[in-house]
């Protein structure tokens, strides 16, 4: 008789906690199906009790025994009050193997100890944490100025120099396919199909313009021609110097070391005149940008033409002073030619050649009031620069620059499609990847 008191206790304990679910599950579920009024689901909202309004009451006996096992039992519940006002950050961690020019740097003697969480898995924060990150939010203005990989710096900010909580990893959020035997045990999980919403963008529904110039002719435009060029139907190359045997073009503007706003309005112009075919879609790049033309085609399923699409890797610069977001540029532009007409016909234009063509095309948008769309699937630098358990979730549509890589070899492993035939070019359907 008196083994099976302890078994009471936990019951007890259960109880409660399972009540407590029902009781926050039957408010969601009642607000889902709409049978509530607003009025009543006002009080069901404050009919919600705060912990400090629970009793509990520990039936026990006299006995040196039960006394020994009732304040185990208080004990417990008190622990686990405690835990409810504890600050928790929870997700799937990624880390860095190598410090990277997208995280500042960060932890550069021993990148792989910061953990961020991957977004695509889902991440919660406890109300208590919210409550304070609030508070310090309107209180202390952000003071950072460029918004570069979002799942980081918010985990930096949470950590605030070891005040704050470091991300607690939380098995059960998971990037596994919907349909993988692991999803079983997960909460969150990750559709396995491609972002196909269509059939594929045809071919000839896209320009692409690389910009590139003299000195980087033999350097850096063979990799195109040995890579991705021959996936384009349609592709000029923009250059301070005409080389006929690429060939290149000049459109009249020098070329500058840093920023080439210049060079990329003169590229918008041409666009829309008559020297180029008339394409629903102008991709622009950098002569060190590798890209999946038959990935992006894939994912332009996804957009109207019709409407003035902006699409890439977005950064922002300032959001927390009413700054605005860009596309940046070293991953791949992608505009409609609707955004292309509106850009123009605003009458925006570059500050110098030598301005920053992302962040001026940026401020433009944000001008005019038109979105810029992100896809984590363009990359604005090398794989080596991202988290292994990042990239293991995509199927990406672009990685840049040719520094310490063979970029041939990157193109081959992370970006070549095998079945270029078939009418998807090949993509395996089976791969993970996220809009």
């Amino acid at each position: 008789m008196l083994s099976n008191q302890p078994r009471v206790g936990h019951k007890v304990a259960r109880c409660l906690l399972f009540l407590s679910f029902l009781h926050i599950n039957f408010a969601a579920g009642s607000s889902g199906k709409g049978s509530q009024s607003q009025d009543d689901l006002h009080v069901t909202h404050n009919n919600q009790l705060d912990l400090r309004e629970i009793v509990f009451v520990i039936q026990s006996q006299s006995s040196s025994f039960h006394v020994r096992q009732a304040d185990r039992q208080r004990a417990d519940l008190l622990k686990q009050a405690h835990s409810l006002t504890e600050e928790w950050f929870l997700g799937k961690p990624l880390h860095d193997e190598e410090s990277t020019i997208i995280h500042h740097y960060a932890f550069a003697e021993n990148p792989s100890i910061f953990k961020y969480p991957d977004f695509a898995a889902a991440w919660a924060l406890s109300i208590p944490l919210v409550v304070r990150l609030a508070n310090k939010v309107r209180d202390e203005p952000l003071k950072s100025d460029f918004t570069i990989d979002l799942k980081h710096e918010v985990a930096l900010y949470i950590w605030d120099n070891g005040k704050g909580p470091h991300l607690t990893a939380v098995p059960e959020l998971c990037t596994e396919p919907e349909d993988s035997p692991q999803a079983l045990y997960c909460a969150t999980t990750l559709g396995s199909e491609l972002p196909m919403c269509g059939e594929a963008v045809n071919k000839e529904d896209i320009f692409v313009a690389v910009k590139t110039c003299r000195k980087f002719h033999s350097e850096r435009v063979p990799v195109i021609k040995k890579t991705w060029e021959k996936d384009a139907i349609f592709l000029e190359y923009y250059s301070d110097h005409a080389d006929p045997s690429i060939p290149t073009i000049n459109l009249g503007v020098p070329n500058t070391e840093r920023g080439h706003c210049g060079k990329t309005f003169a590229i918008l112009q041409r666009f829309l005149s008559s020297d180029v075919p008339n394409t629903k879609w102008l991709l622009i790049v950098d002569d060190d940008t590798l890209i999946s033309i038959p990935r992006l085609r894939v994912l332009l399923s996804c957009y109207d033409p019709s409407e003035p699409v902006c699409l890439g890797e977005r950064y922002g610069y300032g959001l927390s002073q009413g700054g605005y977001s860009y596309i940046t540029g070293g991953g791949g532009m992608v505009f409609s030619r609707e955004a292309v007409v509106r850009l123009l016909n605003s009458g925006c234009k570059c500050y110098s050649n030598d301005a920053p063509d992302d962040m001026v095309l940026g401020m433009c948008l944000n001008a005019l009031g038109l979105p810029v769309t992100h896809s984590p699937l363009f990359h604005q630098a090398r794989p080596e620069d991202y988290a292994r358990a990042f990239l293991a979730h995509q199927v990406p549509i672009s990685f840049h620059k040719h520094w310490n890589i063979d970029p041939v070899a990157v193109f081959n492993k992370w970006l070549r499609d095998d079945l270029r035939a078939k009418p998807s070019d090949g993509l395996n359907r089976s791969a993970k990847t996220e809009l």
